[in-house]
């Protein structure tokens, strides 16, 4: 009798652990942010890619707390610019790779892969796979544009 509680209670706690992990189970960011923080661009500072045309590590001294993610900047008058309109600076589908977007798939990115076009901020997991995204980049933003969940953007 106690064994059979015992294996019922393994079968019940396995089945918990595999439903957790499952993809249906566990909604995306709408932001990404990496496993271990919650800082967006991996703490880099998205108004610097508009402003400076590169990569720049922002500061805890400056940041935001945004659509759940916490958000950093290199300085005041970037946070300043971002907190005016979060969204002419915010990479696109929450800064997942563009690239891996286009076909639904949630992947994270290398700070130094993005581009600027039209005014919008796009990042890819590297810069072979940018490589492979500029080839045919206007297809690519279109599939994404369909493929990005609209329904996890957060009202903050």
């Amino acid at each position: 009798m106690i064994i059979d509680t015992v294996t019922q209670a393994a079968k019940v706690a396995a089945l918990f652990i595999m439903l957790s992990f499952s993809e249906g189970v566990l909604a995306q960011d709408p932001i990404e942010t990496g496993f271990f923080n919650n800082k967006a661009i991996y703490g880099y500072d998205t108004v610097a890619y508009f402003t400076q045309n590169k990569a720049v590590k922002g500061h805890n001294t400056f940041s935001k707390t945004w659509r759940g993610a916490d958000w950093f900047f290199s300085s005041q008058a970037n946070l300043d610019l971002f907190s005016d309109d979060p969204e002419k600076y915010a990479p696109q589908y929450g800064g997942y790779c563009a690239y891996a977007m286009a076909t639904g798939d949630f992947v994270g990115i290398d700070e130094d892969a993005f581009v600027i076009d039209q005014g919008k901020l796009y990042l890819n997991y590297s810069a072979s796979v940018q490589k492979k995204w500029l080839a045919n980049k206007a297809q690519y933003i279109e599939q994404a544009d369909t493929q990005y969940p609209q329904s996890i953007a957060l009202d903050n």
